[in-house]
């Protein structure tokens, strides 16, 4: 089918160009909004909306990293919030460790809650997060390292569809009860807490804040920009044909399971970053970000933006969760079964989501333009 106006504008350099502007958009007008106006004027942003949109745009990335596997793969992952959580919780230790003596207790070492469980010094695990680049490395490679080890049994294995998808389920849901305990060393029910700054930066400052929703939507930048160049390139074809017809693609000489694996393992990756710049913007990590229904919503906020597009995940992301914060707010009794409701719609009657939708509509109005011209010539 050829691509409508909508598609055609938003494929390829355009396409591009278009997200890095409505991003820096985004970027601009949130902290001048926040930091410009007077706290009474009608246009001042609250620090709760600066988080709220910061939160957002996170989303926005962890969406994109999905939509990379599962638009333009075929690899519906369901456990993509575990990626997502690790990489919250090795940004989490390392604010951890910058709370040092003004802790509860006092302790210029161990966080509170290990004093509290009476432990006597750091485990080896914890060594080295008190550095800041060496949490950001961690960031990336231990949602990279999990999805390396569990891509390649996966895959080697031919585990495809539905059963990927428990499995990638399952990872979640037994990291999620392991991250549980309390002698996993990782804060156990309550988690990770009372953030005090990053770099030395209160974490509780505006301009802190600023800060971290600037580099949050630089990364969403980089990262759909990265994202762009591989799905356009010799390799992001050969994984829509995987997507497509893997069997075929097998047999054309690929090595399918290569191809999937470092997919899986990059967007692993993106996804750990994701829930690095989730932490210090919301203050809180805890083990409830491992839970199925997390990584089950984010293959919602894809599918209702339009999966195969990046920016219809990104779009999708922002607009459900807008969505959720109103009506959690508004209608909390309802809101869970309104998200079900939208999935199943969605899938039934809007295949390809919001960015489908508008796109076909585009067509429509295209073809009625060139009808209108063809009977105002025959006249």
């Amino acid at each position: 089918m050829r691509p409508g106006p909508l598609l055609t504008l938003l494929a390829g350099d355009r396409g591009t160009a278009v997200f890095l502007v409505l991003v820096a958009i985004v970027g601009v007008i949130v902290p001048v909004l926040h930091l410009g106006p007077a706290e009474d004027s009608a246009l001042h942003l609250t620090g709760y909306t600066m988080t709220l949109v910061g939160k957002y745009m996170t989303y926005a990335l962890l969406a994109v990293a999905v939509d990379l596997v599962w638009g333009y793969c075929g690899i519906l992952s369901l456990g993509h919030a575990a990626f997502f959580a690790l990489g919250g919780y090795a940004m989490g230790m390392y604010l951890m460790r910058q709370i040092g003596s003004r802790g509860v207790y006092g302790n210029p070492v161990l966080p509170d809650f290990m004093v509290f469980l009476n432990w006597t010094e750091l485990p080896w695990f914890w060594r080295g997060f008190d550095i800041f680049w060496f949490a950001l490395i961690m960031v990336a490679l231990v949602p990279g390292l999990l999805a390396l080890v569990f891509g390649w049994l996966a895959f080697r294995s031919r585990v495809t569809g539905v059963y990927l998808s428990i499995m990638t389920q399952a990872l979640s849901y037994a990291l999620m009860l392991a991250f549980f305990r309390n002698d996993m060393g990782f804060g156990g029910n309550n988690g990770f807490t009372d953030f005090k700054d990053i770099l030395g930066f209160d974490l509780h400052a505006d301009s802190t804040r600023v800060v971290l929703l600037l580099v949050t939507c630089l990364a969403l930048a980089a990262t759909y920009v990265a994202c762009r160049k591989i799905v356009d390139s010799r390799a992001g074809r050969v994984m829509a044909s995987i997507r497509d017809a893997e069997s075929r693609t097998r047999f054309l000489g690929y090595r399918v399971e290569s191809y999937k694996l470092w997919v899986f393992v990059f967007s692993a990756a993106v996804a750990g970053i994701a829930g690095a710049l989730y932490v210090p913007q919301v203050g809180i990590i805890n083990p409830g970000e491992f839970a199925p229904i997390n990584s089950i919503e984010v293959v919602i906020w894809v599918a209702v933006g339009g999966r195969g597009t990046l920016y219809g995940a990104a779009a999708g992301a922002i607009l459900v969760n807008y969505a959720k914060t109103f009506f959690t707010s508004a209608l909390p009794e309802v809101w869970l079964y309104a998200l079900g409701a939208l999935f199943v719609l969605v899938t039934l009657f809007l295949p390809r989501g919001l960015t489908g939708l508008m796109d076909g509509l585009g067509r429509a109005h295209e073809r009625a333009g060139q009808d209108l011209i063809s009977r105002e010539a025959d006249g």
